[in-house]
């Protein structure tokens, strides 16, 4: 029987070129093919957890759009609810890569993926993966593409069935923002059941990055969730009264390149939310997601060994705590043993 995803993903992907060495564009000869996308990210590290999930998207009619679409269905993620815009170029971005950290160069005016609008929902096979999702998940990045982008993001926020949750990573991206009002991206916060977001980000946003203030300003969303980079993450329910507040270490990570990590942590933190577990355990995995991440060129790492992740879910704070994390494997608890 096909088992239909139980998360779905709604963004846009774009074709990524990375240059084989650092240096200025014009001195790289040779560059590989990837691909990139906070919600197609996302959605892998879904899967790679063990949770079926879906990419909906638009792609164009090219050799890039079909690329993303055949890797991203080698790695497992449903694709059968992306369309191909026949008039519109796949996205592309190009990185270079220099001694003080790397910079993403954007060509996606114009792209298939800019172009989305709340006619996607009307397409059958759209229609079908959310039909069965427990979970929709979204980004700030989708509202600032176009009005048409805007509209379907406030479209899927409002319209869903009574049990599906919808999840928002604010993902801020200020370069999107210069011709458009940020402003909107508050009722899209309000409005999302679990809300994630980066305490930087959420200083430029809304002006604060205190976890109190923070759900002082939004007091809808069933949870926030604020990542303070490399130092630890605060997941805050609607007050109740057999609510916390929960705050997670970060594990100690030798990071190697910290693109794609705040997508992983996403993943894992929606992952086990899917899952039913409480949130301390939710932040580690998010945190453990992100962690083998960091450890990996590119914007995927695999996650360690189900045993591994189960023994650090349940893991004494002090065993979490002396826990290291490098391209050789997980150093576990004060002995730092790899594995």
């Amino acid at each position: 029987m096909e088992r239909l995803p139980e998360a779905v993903c709604i963004g846009e992907t774009m074709a990524a070129l990375l240059p084989d060495r650092p240096g200025p564009l014009e001195d790289v000869d040779t560059f590989r093919h990837s691909i990139g996308g906070a919600e197609a990210n996302v959605a892998r590290g879904l899967v790679a957890l063990g949770v079926p999930a879906a990419w909906v998207g638009q792609v164009g009619d090219d050799g890039f759009g079909r690329r993303i679409v055949r890797d991203l269905a080698r790695a497992g993620v449903d694709t059968s609810g992306v369309l191909t815009d026949r008039g519109r170029p796949t996205g592309l971005y190009v990185k270079e890569a220099g001694q003080g950290g790397s910079v993403l160069h954007y060509y996606r005016a114009r792209s298939a993926g800019s172009a989305l609008s709340p006619a996607l929902l009307d397409e059958p096979s759209v229609t079908r993966v959310l039909s069965h999702a427990d979970l929709v998940h979204l980004s700030g990045i989708t509202a600032a593409l176009s009005p048409g982008a805007l509209d379907l993001v406030r479209t899927l926020l409002h319209d869903r069935t009574r049990t599906q949750l919808v999840s928002f990573d604010l993902n801020w991206r200020p370069a999107l923002w210069r011709d458009a009002d940020p402003g909107v991206l508050v009722p899209l916060l309000k409005a999302a059941d679990i809300v994630l977001l980066g305490a930087d980000e959420a200083r430029a946003v809304l002006g604060t990055s205190d976890p109190a203030e923070l759900r002082a300003l939004l007091p809808e969303p069933a949870t926030l969730v604020v990542k303070d980079d490399a130092h630890h993450a605060t997941a805050i329910p609607r007050p109740g009264p057999d609510s916390a507040t929960v705050t997670e270490p970060a594990l100690r990570v030798d990071t190697v390149e910290p693109v794609g990590a705040g997508d992983a942590f996403a993943a894992g933190y929606l992952a086990g939310t899917l899952r039913g577990h409480g949130l301390r355990q939710c932040l580690r995995l998010g945190h453990l997601a992100a962690a083998a991440t960091l450890v990996v060129h590119g914007d995927h790492g695999p996650p360690p060994p189900a045993a591994l992740v189960r023994t650090l879910l349940d893991a004494a704070p002090g065993e979490w705590a002396a826990t290291t994390v490098s391209a050789a494997g997980f150093g576990i608890g004060s002995g730092g043993a790899k594995r």
